[in-house]
């Protein structure tokens, strides 16, 4: 496990010569390294994690932007977030909790936290309902 976290943490890592890779690609880029991790270990690394990991900005294929709020241990792809802007309108929406494998959306990409600056992120990921 200490070997997983490891590697995580130096190719997510901004470095001076480098910028750290995202870190649903750099989940993807470790999964198709065969035989560098333990599987089981790195199973349970990612089953932790999430494939976006809690508190991560992502657009929606229907256009909206929401914060990752849960893991879905049942489906990694599909966290529980929540909704709060719609880039088609470019305004804020309702704060609508969805669990992503039962609604019909789903993540087409992380977004970056500081691109949009969104000052209000935190407080709608931890809970407090703003508009």
């Amino acid at each position: 496990m200490g070997a997983v976290c490891d590697v995580y943490d130096a190719i997510t890592s901004n470095r001076p010569y480098k910028a750290g890779w995202d870190p649903a690609e750099s989940l993807a880029r470790m999964a198709s390294w065969a035989g560098h991790f333990d599987t089981q270990v790195f199973a349970g690394f990612v089953k932790s994690l999430g494939i976006y990991p809690t508190g991560s900005l992502v657009r929606l294929a229907s256009g909206r932007l929401a914060v990752v709020e849960e893991q879905n241990p049942q489906v990694l792809t599909a966290p529980f977030v929540k909704v709060f802007f719609s880039t088609q309108s470019n305004l804020p929406v309702t704060v609508e909790r969805l669990d992503l494998s039962r609604a019909g959306d789903r993540i087409v990409c992380r977004e970056s936290r500081s691109a949009w600056n969104f000052p209000q992120l935190e407080s709608i990921w931890l809970g407090d309902a703003i508009n």
